[in-house]
């Protein structure tokens, strides 16, 4: 019998950001840090609108202010940063960093999937044999790498015996091949394999019923397959019901037959083809005989019909079918 059929490995599905929240704080994050770098500037340097300008010593004083004391600082993008984080610490939420991406190694800002215990950017989990994007499809691992559905089969996955496709659902085991199991059917007549099983020649499956009508031994008597109990005689198989006289169909009780061109008899037929039954006692001439007028005897059953005296060969008349001695004969018919 051939396995059940098992399921081949299913694909995994990466995991999103833990909750909506986090993924827009992480977003606001991100955000605010790409814009708080474009409108940094380098230390020390001064940025100079229209209207005069004035040596650092000549420089205005602020209005309010005393001369020669510092100005107040404007608020900027790492003070409204730094003040978020510490508004949600005390809210208690810590805002974590999402980790390196492991392609690229570059630390993440913003959106974060994981998968196969490890963080990514979202374009940057692909598929290793194709490239496409994996995020938020479902997809399969070997060996640590991710691979798309269509990849995976085609690379790994087994392949059917019959029709040389990927399986990509449940696989059935036989003849030490793989199988669709839609595809594993009698080679000759198509039908697939119920409780019987199947039988097995030249390396290709059949049911039993075909498999026996074209590979099992014949019966010589009724030339239909031998599947249990047979015989063996005159070169070939027979069920043991079938092997009987060809004449009377007769059974062999004895245990002995006789054969006459590839075909078994019992003692009388066969003797009766042959020609060899006594014609006085009607019984097959086994051993010593005597011939006349065409017919054999037993020496003791070669004798007068009327008298039932002993013939001698030569010595006898015939008239009809029957055989006489001289004196009975000449008595009767002359």
């Amino acid at each position: 019998l051939p396995s059940s059929p098992t399921q081949v490995p299913q694909p995994l599905f990466p995991s999103p950001p833990t909750t909506v929240a986090a993924q827009q704080l992480d977003e606001l994050l991100a955000d605010l840090g790409h814009m708080q770098s474009k409108v940094s500037h380098v230390p020390g340097e001064r940025r100079l609108g229209p209207g005069p300008h004035h040596p650092p010593s000549q420089q205005p004083a602020t209005a309010g202010l005393g001369a020669g004391e510092p100005a107040e600082p404007k608020p900027s993008l790492d003070n409204m940063l730094g003040s978020l984080t510490r508004g949600l610490q005390e809210l208690g939420i810590t805002a974590t960093p999402a980790g390196a991406c492991a392609a690229c190694r570059k630390p993440i800002a913003g959106k974060v999937l994981t998968a196969l215990g490890k963080t990514w950017h979202p374009e940057h989990f692909a598929c290793a044999c194709c490239g496409q994007e994996l995020g938020g499809q479902p997809f399969f691992e070997r060996g640590g790498r991710a691979y798309c559905e269509e990849d995976y089969h085609q690379a790994f996955s087994p392949r059917c015996a019959y029709c040389a496709s990927p399986i990509r659902e449940k696989v059935l085991t036989a003849l030490d091949q793989t199988w669709h199991p839609e595809h594993f059917f009698c080679a000759h007549c198509g039908k697939v394999f119920g409780d019987d099983g199947f039988h097995e020649q030249s390396g290709k499956p059949y049911c039993r019923q075909d498999f026996l009508a074209m590979f099992a031994p014949k019966c010589q008597g009724c030339e239909h397959p031998v599947t249990d109990n047979y015989l063996s005689a005159l070169q070939g198989v027979w069920h043991p019901e079938c092997f009987v006289c060809a004449e009377c169909l007769s059974s062999f009780t004895s245990g002995s037959f006789f054969e006459m061109e590839g075909r078994p008899y019992c003692e009388l037929h066969f003797h009766q083809r042959q020609g060899s039954i006594c014609h006085g006692c009607g019984r097959p001439v086994t051993g010593r005989c005597v011939t006349a007028a065409g017919r054999k005897y037993h020496p003791e059953h070669f004798i007068c019909a009327y008298c039932l005296g002993q013939l001698q060969k030569g010595t006898f008349r015939e008239h009809g079918d029957k055989m006489y001695c001289r004196t009975c004969h000449d008595k009767l018919f002359l």
